[in-house]
């Protein structure tokens, strides 16, 4: 019967896709976008009922449950918020009307754009055909998935419910859990295939494109301007890192993409289902990371500039009471339905804060500069440390020679920050987490870049340009820039400096991306033929970032499509090795666990926050296992029916009789944080 499972789910995405075609536009990227969020608030919706009644380990259950919501987005939409659809039109037509005039519009390019545009397609197609591959055959690595992320969706599985049963690592408990119903959904139906959870992520990354394209297609009312962003926005060295990986940051911006995409095409349409989906977009986001509150005042930006605003009469608070009724209806439903269920609620029950632990707060949150004063100086060495940070060759600077060239460009920064601003950026290590630096770890920089050439030679200018009005803009423009602004310094100001920050500009580029469309749509258009300096400029740029973002993909430390660095190609290192590769001195260790535990074993486990569980489930993720350490809760007694015990020396004293796994503890290289030394103990 398993092969059911998977025809069961393509129905399901096909019954997505008919909700969606229901009330979207005739626009292709409609219907996917509408079809995006119907899908994840319907298996959002089913897994939070199906913990409730613990049965998320049944995929009898996933596979009915999650017609339920979507047909019921369907009534929603077609008796409610589709009575104001006036086009006909079948899918089938509108798919092959809108290949037709995109290959007529390639066609009428210029020979200058078109080379721009075959070369960012092509660069764009080798770099998926190569990520799908790493998808179907690595499995995930990062570090907070094998401690936190990927590794609590094996203990909800195994305790058929999400609710807090005291995990090692204090995400496990604490973290918000609408991301682990679509991973769990995903690897359910696939046949419990382990590479399924990394498929989320990858639909994120294309999401965000599609959503950058109906962003700047509605702004600029421009396909070579859509196209232009959504292609830049799918080559950043941030958003290319993530694509293959089961980190959170992507998925996010992926809803922050949807909620602008729908606000403004209710400003360009007036079709008020527009704010039912943003009002659901908006509680998905907030359900999956508490750090969408950093897009809260960008999002309200938007908001007063899709919604609030007359474009005739340039006047704010024209919002008829029936577009505040559906507005603040649908942002209540959204925060309902999908936020409040995520673990909020149980995390001020047990934590007496929405976000977790004390402990979590300190590290991670405002708490950590202590006094609003430092709170204020810190955050405002952020400001320049950030900004500093995104003006930086990533992904090129992979190659020996790029890192050479990286250096001498900042050298006048360097310079300039040390002898003229005498901010002390490095010398400062209040609210950081790790301490700045101008020249970063290769493992940093390498694993968490930002925008690269794109950003700093591109986006950034044109962001400054327009807010000091040294060229002039839309109104739109001003909006978005002021939105990005708010969005980087709440980066700036709610957490301490951390040089893996790269990954939450991902959600930053979604308000300013749409600046690249400047390019096309206004005076300074290189559609003009009279604009040879800034066609060649743009030219070069691209071709720059074209070479980072291959150099992101192709060497990509922790996942090498081939062998480089002196490090085999992810393809033929062991499962261990690729799970570990993050930690090289606990491998040995690991793989001798491995060998030791047969892989239907229950393994009680005495680790610490920071320690590797992942590993552990065993090759197809069978094995039991039993936490009795878990965060800042003290050391239970080991259950009875547990047949090992792993542990930590740090937390068990060993006996002569167990058994020294082999932690390398004096490896420095390439070591992040030092490992501990692990045990086995053989029970019965």
């Amino acid at each position: 019967m398993t092969f059911l499972y998977p025809i069961i789910f393509a129905i399901f995405i096909g019954f997505v896709f008919r909700v969606s075609a229901r009330v979207c536009q005739k626009s292709l990227i409609d219907l996917i976008i509408i079809a995006y969020i119907v899908f994840c608030g319907s298996v959002i919706l089913t897994g939070f009922t199906l913990s409730e009644i613990h049965k998320m380990n049944d995929r009898r259950f996933w596979a009915i449950g999650v017609f339920i919501p979507a047909f019921i987005f369907y009534i929603q939409f077609t008796k409610f918020f589709g009575k104001d659809r006036n086009e006909n039109f079948t899918v089938f037509q509108m798919i092959g009307s809108q290949i037709q005039a995109v290959w007529n519009w390639f066609g009428n390019l210029s020979v200058f754009l078109k080379w721009i545009f075959a070369g960012l397609f092509i660069s764009l197609g080798i770099i998926e055909i190569t990520n799908f591959i790493l998808i179907c055959y690595t499995p995930p690595n990062e570090w907070d998935s094998m401690t936190g992320h990927l590794n609590r969706l094996l203990y909800y599985l195994q305790h058929n419910t999400m609710s807090h049963f005291g995990g090692t690592n204090w995400n496990i408990d604490s973290y918000p859990r609408s991301a682990c119903t679509i991973q769990i959904y995903n690897y359910l139906m696939s046949g419990k295939v382990e590479n399924w959870f990394k498929a989320i992520h990858h639909t994120a990354y294309w999401m965000i494109g599609f959503g950058v394209f109906g962003i700047v297609r509605s702004i600029s009312k421009n396909l070579t301007a859509s196209f232009f962003c959504a292609l830049v926005v799918l080559l950043l060295p941030d958003v290319l890192k993530q694509t293959i990986t089961t980190e959170s940051d992507i998925v996010l911006a992926s809803y922050l993409a949807c909620l602008v995409y729908f606000l403004f095409s209710f400003n360009e349409k007036k079709k008020r289902r527009y704010l039912y989906l943003a009002g659901f977009s908006f509680g998905i986001a907030l359900g999956h990371k508490i750090t969408f509150v950093f897009s809260l005042p960008p999002v309200f930006l938007i908001l007063l500039y899709t919604v609030f605003r007359d474009d005739e009469k340039s006047n704010f608070l024209r919002l008829t009471f029936a577009h505040f009724k559906h507005l603040f209806v649908a942002f209540i439903l959204g925060f309902l339905l999908f936020a409040l269920p995520a673990g909020y609620i149980e995390n001020i029950q047990k934590y007496h804060h929405p976000i977790g632990p004390p402990t979590a707060l300190k590290h991670q949150s405002i708490d950590r500069a202590g006094s609003k004063a430092n709170l204020i100086k810190q955050g405002s060495r952020n400001v320049l440390r950030y900004s500093i940070d995104l003006i930086n060759l990533d992904g090129l600077r992979n190659w020996e020679a790029g890192e050479t060239l990286n250096k001498a460009m900042k050298k006048p920064i360097i310079w300039f920050e040390r002898n003229v601003l005498k901010t002390r950026l490095e010398a400062e290590k209040d609210f950081t987490i790790v301490p700045f630096t101008y020249h970063k770890r290769f493992e940093f920089y390498n694993m968490s870049p930002y925008w690269g050439i794109f950003g700093f030679g591109l986006i950034l200018p044109l962001v400054l340009m327009v807010l000091f009005r040294i060229i002039k803009a839309k109104a739109v423009y001003y909006y978005l820039g002021l939105a990005f602004t708010l969005h980087f310094i709440a980066l700036c100001y709610t957490a301490a400096y951390d040089p893996w920050k790269g990954r939450y500009m991902i959600s930053s580029a979604i308000f300013a991306v749409p600046f690249l469309a400047i390019l096309f749509t206004e005076q300074y258009s290189i559609e003009k033929a009279k604009h040879l300096f800034l066609k060649t400029y743009v030219g070069f740029v691209v071709i720059i970032g074209i070479a980072s973002a291959l150099s992101s993909t192709f060497l990509n430390y922790r996942c090498l499509p081939f062998s480089a660095y002196g490090r085999k190609s992810a393809f033929d290192m062991t499962r261990m090795e690729i799970l570990t590769e993050a930690r090289p001195d606990i491998t040995k260790a690991y793989e001798n666990f491995n060998k030791i535990v047969p892989q239907d074993a229950t393994v009680a486990v005495a680790t610490i926050n920071d320690d590797y569980e992942y590993p552990l489930w065993g090759d197809k993720l069978t094995r039991k296992l039993i936490v009795i350490n878990p965060f800042e809760q003290g050391l239970r007694p080991i259950p009875k029916e547990a047949d090992y015990l792993f542990f930590a020396k740090s937390v068990i004293k060993p006996k002569i009789s167990d058994i020294r796994l082999g932690t390398d503890t004096t490896m420095t290289k390439n070591v992040i944080v030092k490992s501990e030394d692990y045990y086995l103990r053989k029970l019965r």
